[in-house]
């Protein structure tokens, strides 16, 4: 996790702030937005770690159910709740990638000093935030609509700095970026999937169905 937060926190650099700092020392009037935005994120991230705190719970349950059904040589029943189980353990696997991810952004957004770090900092974390939208929409329906309305704001956000800054957007590079930061919060959820015990091997069950996510 450290290892996450260091690659994407250096990335940060002087960039095109500092070359304007003479006229913009600070966000201005975006900073209430910034405030807005984060303190969006952060309650979706407590609805995140609720679905996983539920989905822990879960885990444990059919993990138990395994282990009694192989011991009665129950098979069926075996092989249908480990393949509820590696099911689960794949959404738990994108609940918490998607925590880590929303973590990181909370982290930048916190440290913008400067009227062009917002710029820099809000294209990739714009690009973040609808790809989460995406891939969450199947996990949690529910967390849609406020990923919507934050994607809208870091939108706005970043056009207003933009604008006012001159700086600017390079939309490939905060895609890369972006890609890049998925990348390194999906490694270290699955690293935390691995903490889980691996699923009891049943008759019948092939080895896709035994993974964990």
């Amino acid at each position: 996790m450290s290892q996450f937060s260091n690659n994407w926190d250096n990335k940060k650099g002087p960039g095109i702030g500092s070359r304007i700092a003479g006229r913009f020392n600070n966000p201005g009037p975006l900073k209430p937005r910034l405030d807005q935005a984060t303190r969006q994120i952060q309650t979706v991230m407590a609805k995140l770690d609720a679905t996983i705190f539920k989905l822990r719970d879960r885990d444990t349950f059919l993990f138990n159910k395994i282990v009694a059904s192989v011991q009665k040589r129950d098979s069926a029943r075996a092989s249908m709740f480990a393949n509820e189980l590696a099911e689960l353990r794949k959404m738990s696997k994108m609940v918490t990638q998607s925590k880590l991810a929303l973590e990181q952004i909370v982290l930048r957004l916190n440290t913008v000093t400067e009227l062009g770090d917002v710029v820099l900092t809000l294209a990739p974390a714009t690009s973040i935030v609808r790809n989460l939208r995406e891939s969450m929409s199947g996990v949690m329906p529910e967390a849609e609509g406020e990923m919507s309305e934050i994607s809208g704001l870091l939108s706005g956000i970043l056009v207003d700095a933009g604008s006012v800054s001159g700086t600017s957007l390079n939309f490939e590079t905060a895609n890369e970026e972006a890609e890049r930061a998925l990348a390194e919060a999906a490694a270290v959820a699955e690293t935390r999937m691995k903490k889980f015990p691996d699923i009891p091997q049943t008759a019948g069950s092939s080895d896709h169905e035994m993974e964990m996510a």
